[in-house]
């Protein structure tokens, strides 16, 4: 197991955090609950496109190994 795959489980590991945070988000806003999230949930939402980033970084680094 080389570098890039690890980075690539890292990443999906952030991105699938991050989903949920935004699932978690969205829902309450959605079914019409007007209200603030929680800053913690609103950070924990830019796990989304950094986990994408990282696993991307991943996928580059494991496809240069070969």
């Amino acid at each position: 197991m080389g570098r890039g795959d690890v980075l690539v489980r890292v990443g999906a590991g952030l991105f699938a955090i991050g989903l949920v945070a935004a699932v978690v988000v969205l829902v309450p806003y959605l079914a019409g609950r007007s209200g603030e999230p929680p800053v913690g949930l609103d950070l924990l939402m830019l796990l989304l496109p950094g986990g994408f980033g990282v696993a991307l970084l991943g996928l580059l680094l494991g496809a240069r190994d070969h």
